[in-house]
This record gives structure tokens, C-alpha cells and sequence, in this order.
């Protein structure tokens, strides 16, 4: 689990940012919406569960 405080603030902010870079590990054709370089590192912990400072919402993977 990850308390991701102000990471990002909102659970819609943190998946738009994991499908950008989803996309562009894939290899999508630019141009892409840019996504926060650290998010790599978070993305290494391969959390199941993310939670937001100013959200009640709770992310987790979609289990591809």
C-alpha cells in the first residue's frame, strides 16, 4: 500500500499519470500526456492499493 499524501492529490490524477505512462513504456506514438518521472519509482513498490491526501477514493491496478 501507498499513502500517496501529496504525490498527488486525487485518484483520477495518479491513474491519468499510470495510463500515460503505461502507454509510453508500451511505446504509443507521441504525443502523450506527460506523466511525473518519479511516479517510475513508485511504480517499483507495485502497490495494491494507493491512497490520496484529498481523496477518498483508493487506486488500485487494473490486474493486467
Amino acid at each position: 500500500m501507498i499513502l500517496a499524501g501529496q504525490a498527488h492529490d486525487f485518484a483520477t490524477e495518479f491513474g491519468s499519470d499510470q495510463l500515460a505512462r503505461r502507454a509510453a513504456l508500451d511505446g504509443v506514438a507521441q504525443p502523450l500526456p506527460p506523466y511525473r518521472p518519479w511516479l517510475d519509482r513508485l511504480t517499483d513498490f507495485d502497490p495494491r492499493r494507493v491512497l490520496f491526501a484529498h481523496d477518498w477514493a483508493v487506486w488500485e491496478p487494473s490486474g493486467d
